[in-house]
């Protein structure tokens, strides 16, 4: 069985190493192939030149295609796995033409995973693990009122006046800013149709009590009935959103005001200015933020709170946002060469032997990673 890892980009490598280090069959593809020499060629010499074609005529039933490429081609190589019962692993959101493909999937005996990254991927994992540990509680009762949140964010180790650093091209960033979001406040939906519309501020609980700016992001409510909440709790918040700096609505007051109407044009004009003016310096470190919360409470108030809390810097490892989602990425794919997925599109997995698994070997690579109990 080979791995075919597509893509060498910034978020990519740790995963992809290690692979290569633990002794699977790696072919690695990419558009620049000096970009993967620089990036594994001291690991090793089988890389290829990305191309469709190329990689199609290659795949064996039972290989696995990694991509890391822009989500525009995880569904032709999604098609290409199905067609040679092949899997397919991705760290990107579930889009509808992926979804569409489970039957189709399910029938040749394909896996295809996605959101196995950071964020999406890591966090769904706490969300696992925190309703699991509530149903086993004896704080568990239908009745009570539920909050959940999950907050991300990638942040600058050493803050700048733009309160953000960009770990690859700005675009992506942007055109999420000009998407609406949904989610659950007291009781309610909470549409909006700008995420500056709806920024709050949030107390991190780290070691060093923090606050960021939070905003809820894309569409919080599918995730009800994928984090297996029953349909019957009542939800008094429930939202998945974006972690950003002390500052940071201010100092990008500007560009909130440019990016609804902008054309495509100017949209990337912009994309390429911010990334010559915001991006990482060689060797500068990044933060990863990460707060996944659920709190129950009864009649004479909470009876359980906990909130599942990573905190991981940039070192020699490489970057933090790296290491976390290329690393779950590796996971996914030795959990699928090992059977342990079955055939069809899933996300990250609530399997509570993978969950613990997972969650423990992302334990390594973040210099703080704990549940805090609030009512103990």
């Amino acid at each position: 069985m080979t791995i075919h890892w597509c893509g060498t980009g910034l978020s990519a490598v740790p995963g992809l190493r290690r692979l290569i280090e633990a002794g699977h069959d790696v072919t690695v593809w990419n558009r620049s192939r000096d970009k993967a020499v620089a990036a594994v060629g001291d690991l090793t010499d089988r890389i290829e030149t990305f191309d469709l074609d190329a990689l199609t005529t290659t795949l064996k039933p039972q290989d696995v295609v990694v991509s890391l490429l822009p989500a525009d081609w995880h569904v032709p190589l999604a098609r290409a796995c199905i067609a040679a019962k092949a899997h397919f692993v991705s760290s990107s959101y579930i889009a509808p033409e992926m979804r569409a493909l489970d039957e189709a999937a399910r029938d040749a005996g394909s896996v295809l995973v996605n959101e196995v990254g950071l964020d999406p991927g890591i966090d769904h994992l706490m969300a696992h693990w925190l309703v699991a540990d509530y149903r086993a509680s004896k704080a568990y009762d239908p009745g009570n009122a539920i909050s959940f949140l999950s907050y991300c964010g990638g942040v600058p180790k050493h803050a700048n006046a733009f309160r953000y650093k960009f770990s690859w091209s700005p675009a992506g960033v942007l055109k999420a800013l000009r998407s609406p979001s949904r989610s659950i406040r007291d009781y309610s939906e909470l549409s909006v149709k700008h995420p500056w519309d709806a920024i709050t501020g949030y107390s991190a609980p780290l070691p060093r009590p923090e606050t960021f700016e939070v905003y809820p992001n894309r569409d919080s409510l599918p995730f009800i009935e994928d984090y297996r909440f029953d349909p019957g709790w009542r939800l008094r918040n429930f939202v998945r959103g974006t972690l950003r700096l002390n500052g940071w609505s201010d100092a990008w007051a500007d560009i909130f005001e440019a990016i609804p109407t902008m054309p495509d044009d100017d949209l990337r004009a912009l994309s390429d200015r911010l990334w010559k003016e915001n991006a990482y310096a060689e060797g500068e470190p990044d933060r990863v933020v990460l707060c996944v919360a659920l709190e129950a409470e009864g009649p004479k108030g909470p009876v359980f709170h906990k909130t599942y809390v990573l905190d991981a810097e940039g070192d020699i490892r490489g970057s933090a946002m790296a290491r976390l989602v290329s690393n779950t990425v590796a996971l996914a794919v030795e959990a699928v060469l090992n059977r342990e997925i079955p055939a069809g599109v899933h996300a990250a997995p609530s399997d509570p032997r993978l969950v613990h698994r997972w969650l423990d070997d992302t334990s390594h690579q973040a210099q703080h990673m704990r549940v805090v109990d609030h009512l103990a």
